[in-house]
């Protein structure tokens, strides 16, 4: 019953240590070194695509409203 005792004492004030990442110790990096290409399923690329070319739309809308903005066009 004594150890009962002192296992609940425990349990009512844990104490916490907190240590700030400056303070610890430096963790080990993880290195990419010989990790191939990730396998991508089609509808995946396809989303991919179509991304890219939304970006590449906007891009050149952005280009042409300034542009129009500058009276070039």
């Amino acid at each position: 019953m004594a150890t009962a005792i002192k296992k609940d004492r425990k349990l009512e004030n844990p104490c916490f240590y907190v240590v700030h990442p400056l303070d610890d110790a430096p963790e080990a990096k993880f290195s990419g070194e010989g990790l191939g290409p990730i396998h991508m399923s089609r509808t995946v690329k396809l989303s991919l695509m179509a991304l890219r070319g939304y970006l590449l739309v906007m891009a050149l809308l952005v280009l042409y409203h300034v542009l129009n903005l500058a009276r070039v066009v």
